[in-house]
């Protein structure tokens, strides 16, 4: 019988604040929040900002909080958007022919160009004349034509929360983030360890951009043009599925499945549709699905800004034409379905823990919500990689009938809604809302519910379906999908005659959505959707496959993991993030393992990984 996966803790950190515990959600709709709720989440931003979390009520922080997070214009501590170091590239020559300078000995290149001529002045020093012209790459500054970025609150630093060792940022941002959501449950994960076979957990995490600050891609890559040297660390932190291997590594302690996948801007649900598929099938019963995604980065910016996809300054600009603004309205940069020049960076790292529903039951897990499937479509043959094409069509349409048979045809119609990609590019725009509307009318949904959170914090490219599940799980929490706050019309070319798209924050009855279809368009058809469903859903999924006497048992030993993760909350909530990080600790070699031909013992694991299996293939040998 196939195993239901059911998230049982989630964390992490976008724009909007800490992810676990809705508080990162309620950023997005805290001005329709009550109070008691509105202060708790000030008081989480306070914790993370360094700011006195005693003063959570006044007025003048809880000012200064909402003014430095969301999207904004990228601060200082980041890098300064108009003094972006560069190299410009100048040509000298000498007035008549001749060009002389002064260097140090030690500074020439090790072969002369042809035409320069060296004479020795001594202490070290020699005058070089060069005859022809001269090349040089001169260090200078810019000032960058994008400054708008979803960003981390003010004053949160990741570096900080360990030894971070020089890091790149995105490793940071995933040991912060799987820190956030392993200590959301509630469970201790030796608990965990305890209860499964070393082989029978996952983890599933990865960053689409790989890392490309100094200490990744971008040192190696930039070291030796900037006259530096490449470290040894630039090559292996720099790649892709570093987040994987770090949470594995010097979190988890896991020997089990490592399956970092890429998907472009789908990233987070090609990973987690590994996970899923691998619990459903009873591969493993425990999975850690996330991304950890740095975009906030002027090289990153400028690659994007060159292929005309984010919103710039000078097109802001354009679009306010009428008000007769001096400098762009930074905090409604990314206008989702309305009329927009292109979508805003950002950064995030988001995280999952799933468990299998029996595996859940056991432990007495919060049960958050349930991910049946996801689907991944290309988009056949196109002109363009970037281009959208038609997979999208059918994951979207995939997971709406998979909706379907778990609820039925009429509950969809009425008990469902879409966490849209979204944008804000005017591509983007006409492509998904066909998409969406036109399964709407294919399922006989007359106004599906459409949220579009980047309007707040962004695109976080990989991490940005991380970004959307997430926020579903605190729809269902406080029954409030996010209003496309930045907009002030929906645009001519919208297809919107089965959507409910608006500004204005869309509150419903507890516990009257079941369904949320995620949705994830990426450069070069690397199309995924996924089915969520909602809380209560999963629990009468778990209660009517497991009976009534099992449901009380487990209630029983939820209460425990309640009060544990509420723990964490409160503390997070004064002090802000703890940080999971175990370097050097509990190494394990050869010779912390027992091996017999029937398993493997591992040092600090309860169970052995089994080495008795039998093959579907076994039966294909027939006797000659």
């Amino acid at each position: 019988m196939s195993k239901l996966p059911v998230v049982v803790g989630f964390g992490g950190v976008n724009p909007a604040g800490r992810s676990s515990f809705h508080h990162g959600y309620r950023r997005m709709v805290v001005d329709a929040l009550p109070e008691t709720k509105a202060a708790r989440t000030y008081r989480s931003l306070a914790a993370i900002m360094g700011l006195p979390v005693a003063q959570a009520n006044d007025e003048a922080q809880r000012r200064y909080i909402r003014e430095h997070t969301l999207i904004r214009k990228i601060e200082g501590n980041i890098f300064d958007v108009d003094q972006v170091p560069w190299n410009k590239r100048m040509a000298l020559s000498g007035q008549g022919g001749d060009l002389q300078f002064v260097t140090r000995s030690r500074d020439l290149p090790d072969q002369l160009p042809e035409g320069w001529r060296v004479q020795a002045l001594g202490d070290g020093n020699v005058s070089v004349h060069i005859t022809d012209s001269c090349n040089i790459l001169l260090p200078t500054t810019r000032k960058i034509e994008v400054s708008s970025a979803g960003q981390f609150p003010t004053g949160f630093d990741p570096a900080a929360l360990y030894a971070s060792r020089s890091h790149p940022r995105g490793l940071q941002l995933a040991i912060c983030g799987v820190s956030d959501a392993l200590n959301s449950m509630g469970i201790e994960w030796q608990t965990v360890m305890d209860r499964i076979r070393p082989d029978q957990m996952g983890v599933y995490a990865s960053s689409a951009m790989a890392q490309l600050d100094d200490n990744g891609f971008g040192g190696l890559l930039g070291a030796r043009a900037n006259g530096g040297r490449v470290s040894s660390k630039n090559l292996a932190l720099g790649l892709a599925d570093m987040p994987a291997d770090f949470v594995s590594a010097y979190v988890l302690g896991s020997v089990g499945t490592s399956g970092p996948s890429l998907g472009a801007c789908a990233t987070f649900f090609y990973n987690l549709r590994q996970a899923v598929n691998e619990i459903r099938s009873g591969s493993v019963r425990v999975a850690v699905v996330g991304v950890a995604e740095s975009g906030v980065d002027p090289r990153i910016i400028d690659g994007y800004y060159t292929m005309g996809a984010l919103a710039s300054d000078a097109d802001l600009l354009k679009l306010d034409a009428a008000k007769g603004l001096s400098e762009p309205d930074y905090r409604r940069a990314s206008r989702p379905f309305s009329s927009n020049c292109g979508f805003t960076i950002s950064e995030s790292s988001q995280f999952i823990v799933l468990f299998d529903d029996e595996l859940a039951m056991e432990l007495g897990a919060q049960i958050h919500g349930a991910v049946p499937d996801v689907f991944v479509n290309a988009d056949g043959y196109k002109k363009s990689i970037s281009s959208p094409g038609v997979g999208n069509y059918l994951t979207v349409a995939k997971a709406l009938a998979s909706a379907a048979g778990i609820i039925g045809e009429d509950a969809i119609k009425h008990r469902s809604f879409v966490q849209s990609h979204g944008t804000s590019t005017p591509q983007n725009r006409v492509t998904e809302s066909h998409i969406l509307n036109e399964t709407a009318k294919t399922f006989g949904i007359e106004k599906w519910p459409v949220a579009a959170i980047k309007a707040y914090i962004g695109h976080s490219i990989g991490a940005s379906s991380g970004d959307q599940l997430i926020a579903s799980l605190g729809v269902w929490n406080d029954n409030i999908i996010p209003g496309i706050s930045t907009i002030d019309h929906i645009a001519d070319d919208v297809h919107s005659s089965n959507l409910r798209l608006q500004k204005e924050h869309m509150e419903f009855a507890p516990d009257s959505l079941d369904v949320a279809i995620l949705n994830a368009k990426g450069f070069g058809g690397n199309n995924a959707s996924a089915t969520l469903l909602s809380p209560l859903l999963s629990q009468k999924l778990l209660r009517g496959r497991h009976g009534s006497k099992a449901w009380q048992g487990y209630l029983e030993r939820q209460e425990s993991t309640r009060a544990s993760a509420a723990a964490y909350d409160d503390k997070a909530c004064e002090t802000g993030f703890s940080a999971l990080y175990k370097f050097g600790e509990n190494v394990l070699d050869g010779d912390d393992l027992e091996m017999s031909r029937d398993g493997i013992g591992i040092k600090g694991w309860a169970t052995k990984v089994a080495l008795t299996r039998e093959s579907p293939f076994s039966a294909w040998l027939k006797p000659e």
